[in-house]
């Protein structure tokens, strides 16, 4: 009995001790840049510690390393011989990569070894496809782009990518007309386990849920800036199932700070404004940093790269490099993707 008390005493105060650990401090931060000439690059994916995937603009994408040993690759993708596409959306299965280019046709190209196979193409005037991941499980994924009809376009796999479908409107929450979805960074889009949250822009700023791989949705509603095109929420992360953020605000206002970014602790139902009127201002990308207990946060954009270490309540700004998205491999190591240029920063 008496172990079992002491080792029970033991794991609360490991636990405590865990659950009071102190968020970092960080003033500043060093970026190591890579130059990638011509290629706009909104959307990566962190393969290995050395190694991302990047799908941009102008038909490019590519395996990208930061060690000499390692080899990149490039390639420049063309449909027909005549159509270059822009892709702003990336996912990896575990096995190859996947880029999706926005404006119609939308073309999803699986690539493997070098190669890029067409999977899925779409030809509709209003289409354009903003974002896409994969499920924990790598055969679930999806993708989803502004409406062709009175609802958001959603195509999914469950295959691992070799196939896609598009969800019809009947399954699907009805949307707002002149509410879209922004292909910033590839980030509003969150997936944990068999769930995905999406979030809207333009006429609505709201949140989609689905807890079934895209079977069944809801949507909620959320007080960030709305009602015009260029307004609402830019990207979405979760630190668990009940604990998220979202950012964004208005793109052609990037310097105004007004209900642009809020959080929810019940899994996406209520959003609550944090740190409103307050830095930092518009954002195209938010992350949490892994294993700080949803403490860390880190936020991008053309307006600079901004730090919180209480949940998003305050703000520091630490740089003032522009860049579109941002993505953590651990809790000290991230990769940054932005007009013409990669980075990969490090935490001490």
């Amino acid at each position: 009995m008496k172990r079992i008390i002491l080792f029970i005493s033991t794991f609360l105060l490991v636990l405590a001790c865990q659950e009071k650990s102190p968020s970092r401090k960080i003033d500043s931060v060093s970026i190591q840049e890579f130059k990638m000439d011509s290629i706009s690059i909104r959307a990566i994916q962190i393969i290995t510690k050395n190694k991302i995937a990047y799908a941009g603009s102008n038909g490019h994408a590519g395996l990208f390393s930061d060690k000499e040993k390692d080899i990149s690759s490039k390639l420049k993708i063309k449909y027909q011989d005549s159509i270059i596409p822009n892709f702003r959306s990336i996912a990896y299965n575990g096995n190859d990569y996947f880029a999706l280019s926005i404006g119609n046709p939308a073309l999803l190209y699986k690539i493997s070894k070098n190669t890029a196979t067409l999977v899925y193409k779409e030809i509709h005037q209003k289409i354009f496809y903003d974002s896409m991941h994969f499920f924990e499980d790598n055969l679930h994924g999806i993708a989803i782009g502004d409406p062709t009809e009175n609802c958001a376009s959603i195509i999914v796999t469950s295959d691992g990518g070799e196939t896609w479908n598009k969800i019809p409107c009947t399954k699907l929450p009805v949307f707002e007309e002149n509410e879209a979805f922004f292909a910033a960074s590839n980030t509003n889009i969150k997936t944990i386990g068999s769930t995905v949250w999406i979030a809207s822009g333009g006429k609505k700023a709201r949140v989609l849920k689905s807890k079934d791989y895209g079977v069944t949705w809801q949507i909620f509603n959320t007080p960030i800036i709305q009602g015009n095109g260029p307004q609402g929420i830019y990207s979405i992360d979760f630190a668990n199932k009940n604990n998220g953020i979202i950012i964004g605000g208005d793109y052609s206002k990037p310097l105004e700070n007004t209900a642009n970014k809020a959080i929810t602790n019940d899994g996406g139902k209520t959003w609550k404004l944090i740190a409103n009127r307050q830095n930092p201002n518009y954002k195209s990308c938010v992350q949490y940093v892994p294993n700080t207990n949803g403490k860390e946060i880190f936020a991008v954009g053309k307006t600079g790269i901004s730090f919180s270490n209480d949940g998003g309540f305050s703000w520091k700004k630490i740089s003032n490099e522009s860049y579109y998205a941002i993505q953590f491999l651990d809790k000290n190591t991230a990769w940054l993707s932005g007009n013409n240029k990669i980075g990969k920063l490090i935490l001490k």
